[in-house]
């Protein structure tokens, strides 16, 4: 694992990353929308799961919704892969980074548990609930430990 963390750091897309002041900047700006794509469509989807406004049709929602998530997640990962490539090996090496991924990756799961079951319009109101908890809960704790990780 390391010395394919050290070939990453040694590509000329690395160099770019951790010398281009106005590159890293922009690919940042950019990860920070795809972060606010992702959370300012899946949070109000996550409410409605939830029972929040229930008189708004959770088919209609999650039909203007879900891309938009979909495409901030795509921009989120892909920046933040980009990002990685600034310090492969002392990413990897902190817990916290460590943390944010798995928990992106159960998130993710979580969506594509429900969207590739029964999705929004065939699952129970207790799936609804439970998937719409479960999301929220992690998503938060992913922007969060992601947003720590600029201070430890």
């Amino acid at each position: 694992m390391e010395e394919l963390l050290a070939r990453l750091a040694d590509t000329p897309l690395a160099d770019w990353m951790r010398l281009s002041r106005w590159g890293y900047a922009g690919v940042n700006a950019l990860h920070v929308l795809g972060i606010a794509l992702l959370v300012g469509a899946i949070v109000p989807l996550d409410l409605r799961l939830l029972g929040w406004r229930r008189r708004l049709s959770l088919k209609t929602l999650g039909q203007a919704l879900q891309p938009v998530a979909v495409t901030g997640l795509l921009l989120a990962l892909g920046t933040g892969a980009l990002l990685f490539l600034a310090d492969p090996t002392g990413y990897a090496a902190t817990p916290l980074f460590l943390l944010k991924l798995a928990l992106i990756g159960l998130a993710i799961a979580n969506a594509l548990a429900l969207n590739l079951g029964p999705g929004l319009a065939g699952a129970a109101p207790r799936r609804l609930r439970l998937a719409g908890a479960l999301s929220l809960g992690l998503w938060i704790a992913a922007l969060m430990s992601g947003r720590f990780l600029a201070f430890v």
